[in-house]
C-alpha cells in the first residue's frame, strides 16, 4: 500500500509483521522477547523491500537437467544502520542477506541546540556500487534519518531506501520535505509526536527496550 498524501512512503501490512509489532509494543514484552521479534520482523522487512532486486538467468544443472534459472545480479547491498537501535534490524535483515555489506552511522541530537551532530560514520570504500537500505527502527522528528541520508548522498551509492517500524505524520513530512527521492518503507503510521518527540502510541524507546536500558 502506498500512502497518497506521501507517494514514495509504503506500509507494509502482512498480517505476520502487524501481529509482532503488537506484541513488541506491549510494556510488558521483555528485552529478550522484543529484540527476537524485531529480529524476526526485519526479515519480513527484507522480504518486502528487496522486491524489486534485479535477477539474472544462469545456467545451472540440477539432479535432472541442465537450466537457466534465475540469481540476484550482483548482491551489490549495503545495510546501514543508525546507531545505536538500528542494529537490531541490521541483525534480523543479515539473515536473509547474508552477502550485503554493513555500514554504520552514530548520531545524538545536541542537548541545547537540538542540532543532530553526527559521531560516527563508517561504510564500504565501493558504496557508489552499491544500493543502500538505511534502518533505524523509529522515524518520530525525522531529524536523525534525514541526517543520514544527506551524508550518504555525499557518498554517492546507486540509491537509497529507508526503512523503520514506526513512523509518525511528522516524520515523514520531514522525510519527504528533504529526500522525496528516497523511498521509506514502514510497519506502521502512528498518530503523532508527543511534547518529548516519543510517537504515539509508540512502543517507548526503541533502543532502552532493544538493549534493556533506561
Amino acid at each position: 500500500m502506498t500512502m497518497p498524501e506521501f507517494a514514495n512512503t509504503h506500509l507494509i501490512e502482512h498480517p505476520l509483521i502487524q501481529h509482532k509489532l503488537t506484541i513488541m509494543r506491549k510494556i510488558e514484552t521483555s528485552t529478550h522477547k522484543f529484540r527476537g521479534l524485531l529480529s524476526e520482523i526485519s526479515m519480513l522487512l527484507a522480504y518486502e523491500v528487496t522486491r524489486d532486486m534485479p535477477l539474472t538467468l544462469s545456467e545451472i544443472k540440477t539432479p535432472v537437467a541442465s537450466m537457466k534459472a534465475p540469481m540476484l545480479e550482483g548482491k551489490k547491498t549495503v545495510l546501514v544502520s543508525i546507531l545505536r537501535a538500528g542494529q537490531g534490524i541490521v541483525d534480523g535483515m543479515l539473515r536473509i542477506l547474508p552477502s550485503a555489506r554493513v555500514g554504520h552511522i552514530g548520531l545524538y541530537r545536541e542537548p541545547k541546540t537540538h542540532v543532530i551532530v553526527e559521531y560516527y560514520f563508517k561504510v564500504p570504500k565501493d558504496i557508489s556500487e552499491r544500493d543502500v537500505i538505511l534502518v533505524d527502527p523509529m522515524l518520530a522528528t525525522g531529524n536523525s534519518a534525514v541526517a543520514a541520508v544527506h551524508r550518504l548522498k555525499q557518498t554517492n551509492p546507486r540509491s537509497i531506501k529507508f526503512v523503520c517500524l514506526l513512523a509518525a505524520p511528522e516524520g515523514l513530512k520531514q522525510m519527504h520535505d528533504e529526500h522525496p527521492d528516497v523511498p521509506i518503507y514502514t510497519a506502521a503510521i502512528d498518530s503523532h509526536l508527543d511534547e518529548h518527540g516519543y510517537i504515539v502510541p509508540g512502543l517507548g524507546d526503541a533502543g532502552d527496550r532493544l538493549f534493556g536500558t533506561k
